[in-house]
């Protein structure tokens, strides 16, 4: 082989290498590129799976719903509903659990009945809703989880809120003995009594603590079954309209 040949043989050579290296750079800065947004996109998933985990997870904390009393009821009043206070009305107490049939039944039959009084000014409803129903929905805790949404539109909503959503979980009451309702149906409910963006209250079951205490200061006071009525501190044993209106009567001489 001749010099000459022998020196483009050697440059040839030399540009294969040099291509080579070219390309080894060139596929390198590429493998850092595509692990630099494999991590970025893994941050960002990681991210959002914690966000939306923090967002679902439950609350342990005991919270007090806004518009809620210390003792944990909800005062259903004529100043709550028309603004104007009433004069030395009757107090008419409910200890309710949403996943109650019987509680059902009462407000069927109650129901209207008491909201009429209230808007006479002749009564104010202390509702204290409690939960210790939960075994009645195969361990799906409706009677915590649809108490909590209750105390999600009283603590947004309001009053008057409230008293359309406890309404409305009660025309929707779930079977004894069924899964109960999942959170979309308690969400479309507190759409349908006024209040949106509660998702993740309901979702986080934000006021089940609440409504544990709740329960708790309901045994304490001996309440063992649902519905229990009290008027004026009293007793009423078979709450019908007819025997509400004599217990009421008679707190108004006393």
């Amino acid at each position: 082989m001749s010099n000459e040949r022998q020196q483009r043989a050697a440059r040839a050579e030399q540009m294969r290498k040099e291509r080579e290296k070219a390309d080894r750079k060139q596929r390198n800065v590429i493998t850092i590129a595509i692990v630099a947004v494999v991590i970025v996109l893994i941050g960002v998933g990681g991210y959002a799976i914690k966000s939306t985990s923090d967002k679902n997870s439950t609350v342990s904390e005991v919270i007090q719903p806004a518009n809620s009393t210390k003792d944990y009821s909800v005062l259903y009043s004529t100043k709550a509903v028309t603004g104007t206070a009433a004069t030395n009305p009757v107090t008419v107490t409910a200890y309710e659990d949403f996943q109650c049939p019987a509680c059902r039944s009462f407000e069927e039959q109650s129901g209207a009945f008491l909201a009429d009084l209230v808007d006479k000014g002749e009564v104010t409803m202390e509702y204290r809703p409690i939960s210790f129903l939960d075994d009645s929905s195969n361990g799906n805790k409706y009677s915590s989880r649809s108490g909590s949404a209750a105390m999600c539109v009283l603590d947004k909503g309001g009053i008057k809120t409230y008293k359309k959503m406890h309404d409305i979980l009660y025309a929707n009451q779930p079977k004894e003995g069924t899964n109960g309702l999942p959170d979309t149906s308690l969400l479309d409910f507190a759409k349908q009594a006024g209040v949106t963006g509660i998702d993740a209250c309901i979702k986080s079951e934000k006021y089940v603590p609440w409504l544990d205490k709740a329960t708790q200061a309901s045994r304490d006071a001996k309440v063992s079954a649902t519905p229990t009525i009290l008027v004026n501190g009293k007793t009423v044993a078979s709450p019908t309209v007819a025997n509400l209106q004599k217990a009421i009567a008679a707190a108004k001489k006393a």
